[in-house]
């Protein structure tokens, strides 16, 4: 019985093997989408599956969004729906693990757009504006006390697993009190994306023409003392954090800069933070340590929809949430920016496919 149990999981095996796995040159990975992917309100993903039609699926994961292309080889996927149950990002830990290890394709020489919208530092640039970075900086694995009872001095209640305050990383010798068992912990939030391909991407980018309108220069106007939020949308650098906790407000604005500062050690600049940027970019990095992709053709792409903290002022709960006014032109920008990027590639793969290019 166990010889035949185990000629039978062989034939299965070769069956759902092809001989020549599938070669995805270009794929762009979406955070959510809106109801279906065409012909309603438009997600992260819409723009892609309509202009570039994407109307070609393959199922990676039953309770998952399908694995969706076109006759030229673009290829797209989105982490969340709005119709999703949990805002957890397992979904698209899984999603990248499925596809990653399906034998049906070849993802060693793939380029991967993380591609969606954020809000933006009103210290970095204007809403409206596209973003692409150098450095993904996790901000979900922390310690937090409570903000009413901070110690004197301190600025706010997250610092660093490992650490004793704000601003710290962690040492190289053993938590004093026997953290984590006394073990030393040898650890970084960053996922440091290959920059010369994102300055690449910026350069072929930077003319972009983005989208913009009176009301929104009307609320830019509103940020007094931000001078890089009150100009017009833009195509820019910086860096990305990525956190499941949406969050809102200049104390938190505060945190996020000295986060990928530190983190960085002092080579980053924080411009726009999302929900999900960190669960892609650390499944491909685990990914690419187990052979499946190549982590230096990875870029992600930013675009804002709001400001990251009210106007100087306002309440912070009269913002919080409030992506009315950039989401359309946040959209709009991932598309018109992520397309030149996706479409030089795959118009001249045969310069890019084994060459990754850099500025």
């Amino acid at each position: 019985m166990a010889v035949l149990t185990c000629a039978l999981f062989s034939a299965l095996a070769v069956s759902r093997c092809p001989a020549d796995p599938i070669p995805i040159k270009v794929i762009v990975v979406a955070g959510f989408e809106v109801g279906a992917d065409t012909g309603d309100a438009p997600g992260e993903f819409q723009f892609w599956a309509e202009r570039d039609s994407l109307n070609q699926k393959v199922t990676l994961l039953r309770r998952a969004h399908p694995l969706c292309y076109n006759a030229k080889g673009l290829y797209g996927m989105v982490g969340g729906n709005s119709n999703d149950k949990d805002l957890s990002p397992n979904g698209e830990i899984e999603l990248i693990a499925a596809l990653c290890m399906d034998p049906r394709f070849d993802l060693r020489k793939t380029y991967w757009i993380i591609d969606g919208i954020a809000g933006i530092d009103p210290a970095a640039g204007p809403m409206g504006s596209a973003v692409w970075a150098e450095n993904v900086v996790d901000g979900d694995a922390l310690r937090e006390i409570d903000d009413r009872q901070l110690p004197p001095g301190w600025p706010y209640g997250l610092f660093a697993i490992g650490t004793k305050g704000p601003r710290q990383l962690p040492t190289t010798e053993p938590e004093k009190g026997g953290g984590w068992g006394g073990a030393t912990l040898v650890y970084s939030m960053n996922h440091p994306l290959n920059g010369g391909l994102a300055r690449w991407a910026y350069g072929i980018t930077r003319d972009v023409k983005l989208v913009d309108s009176p009301e929104m220069a009307a609320w830019r106007m509103r940020y007094t003392g931000f001078p890089m939020a009150q100009g017009a949308p833009r195509v820019m650098m910086g860096d990305a954090l990525g956190s499941i906790r949406y969050w809102h407000g200049a104390t938190r604005t505060e945190w996020a800069r000295d986060w990928v500062r530190m983190w960085t050690k002092g080579k980053g600049t924080f411009a726009t933070t999302s929900m999900e940027a960190q669960t892609f970019t650390g499944s491909l990095m685990h990914m690419a340590d187990e052979g499946h992709v190549d982590f230096s053709r990875v870029m992600v792409l930013r675009t804002g929809s709001n400001y990251c903290m009210p106007p100087p002022g306002k309440d912070v709960l009269s913002t919080i949430g409030d992506e009315s006014l950039g989401t359309n032109a946040a959209l709009e920008a991932s598309y018109r920016v992520g397309s030149v990027v996706a479409h030089e590639l795959l118009d001249h793969w045969d310069r890019y496919e084994n060459s990754v290019p850099s500025d």
